[in-house]
């Protein structure tokens, strides 16, 4: 785990899991059969893609849980700061 501990490794899992995230929650809930991309157009908008975004981190805020208790401190930083884009995102669409 030690050779992982870098906060570039922890800001591109921050960056990549919120995506990650929204294009399973709209493929499993969401119920039209469109594309991703059509889907995050029709969401756009209005509040609830805001909503999305800002629930989309909750998986970031678990990651960094997990490796701060395996004392993996830059790669929790790096996982916070790379939910930051998303978080400021969701904020300017409430």
């Amino acid at each position: 785990m030690k050779r992982f501990n870098r906060f570039y490794f922890g800001f591109l899992l921050g960056l990549i899991l919120p995506s990650i995230f929204v294009w399973l929650y709209l493929k499993g809930f969401y119920p039209v059969e469109l594309s991703f991309v059509e889907i995050l157009k029709r969401l756009y908008p209005s509040v609830l893609l805001g909503k999305l975004m800002l629930l989309s981190i909750v998986p970031d805020l678990l990651m960094a849980f997990v490796f701060y208790k395996m004392d993996a401190f830059r790669l929790s930083s790096g996982t916070i700061v790379g939910g930051f884009p998303f978080l400021v995102a969701s904020l300017f669409m409430l």
